[in-house]
């Protein structure tokens, strides 16, 4: 799940954004209003974290902004204030959410689990292809021969296979949700991580594999004897 932070305490940014990633998200950071209006206009992004008070443009003329152009990214709003018509300007703008500094960790990671999950979301937090499960809360991946625990972008990779089996994802999409547009990584770093994932299900025994269709990227498929 990729997320847009938009914070202009460098320090805060920077804790934000390890906190982030060791939880799973992927992270791309901006430490101003404009940048992050631009960020928002030209990526896909499952969520938003903004800060209110940014230089050259707050966090609420940016989510008015994105709003008016029918942009409906879940927005989380961080502020110093806690005034309550600062609160009220934010959620009429259409902010999902709103979060007062100082903030527990543990709360901001539930209020964006909350706003990016989806209406219609599963009981469950287990998806399911063949014999394979992967847990989302855990990021186990299992089969009944075993497990195996992921790293972050392998677990990215493979929610993104499983949440459309059978359907082709290309590596520039892979590099545009998991590693974000500012990334130095060279576009192989995707196949390393193919290699990574289909090394783990051959050692649990699956019956699903990561296919290959040249020059159109990777789909998951059911192994049929």
């Amino acid at each position: 799940m990729r997320l847009l932070l938009a914070e202009d305490e460098v320090a805060l940014s920077k804790a934000l954004t390890a906190i982030l990633e060791r939880n799973n998200y992927s992270v791309d950071t901006v430490y101003d209003g404009q940048s992050a209006l631009e960020y928002l206009e030209m990526g896909q992004y499952d969520g938003a974290i903004l800060d209110i008070m940014m230089p050259k443009m707050d966090g609420i003329t940016v989510l008015k902004k994105i709003r008016d152009q029918g942009n409906r990214v879940p927005v989380l709003m961080l502020t110093a204030k806690s005034e309550i018509d600062d609160k009220v300007l934010g959620l009429d703008t259409g902010a999902n959410d709103y979060l007062t500094k100082p903030f527990n960790t543990r709360e901001l990671l539930a209020r964006i689990r909350a706003m990016t999950r989806p209406q219609t979301a599963p009981v469950s937090s287990r998806l399911q292809m063949g014999n394979v499960t992967l847990d989302r809360a855990t990021f186990e991946l299992a089969t009944p021969t075993g497990s195996f625990r992921l790293a972050n972008k392998e677990f990215q990779m493979l929610e993104m296979l499983m949440s459309n089996p059978r359907n082709l994802i290309s590596s520039e999409r892979f590099m545009e949700k998991i590693w974000g547009y500012d990334s130095e990584a060279e576009m192989n770093v995707v196949w390393v991580y193919i290699s990574y994932l289909r090394k783990k299900l051959t050692a649990l025994k699956a019956n699903i594999q990561i296919k290959a269709a040249r020059n159109a990227g990777y789909s998951l498929e059911e192994i049929h004897d």
